[in-house]
């Protein structure tokens, strides 16, 4: 399967720093925010060419949007798709800088 440029920027969205991906990153994996519609080789395919890593393994879930008010009305954030990526022994990723 072979993905455009343009797309892998699509497919990752932004690194997710919180917390618990602090804690991931000392077992090598790391989380992402990603497209709705990307898929898992698509995701495996642009972390292994933006970052220069080999992926071992690519787990995603569906986050759905909490429910919230803004001036007495009510809302609902998007709903996002998270990535969570390991890494071959010996790869990291530094997502503190840019890509």
């Amino acid at each position: 399967m072979s993905v455009s440029k343009e797309r892998m920027y699509e497919v990752i969205r932004r690194p997710l720093i919180t917390e618990k991906a602090t804690l991931m990153s000392e077992h090598n994996q790391f989380a992402f925010e990603v497209s709705m519609g990307a898929s898992k080789p698509e995701i495996r395919e642009a972390v292994e060419t933006l970052f220069k890593v080999k992926v071992e393994g690519v787990n995603t879930l569906i986050q759905k949007g909490k429910a919230k008010r803004f001036r007495g009305r009510l809302g609902k954030r998007d709903d996002m798709k998270k990535a969570i990526v390991t890494l071959a022994d010996g790869d990291s990723i530094d997502v503190t800088t840019g890509v």
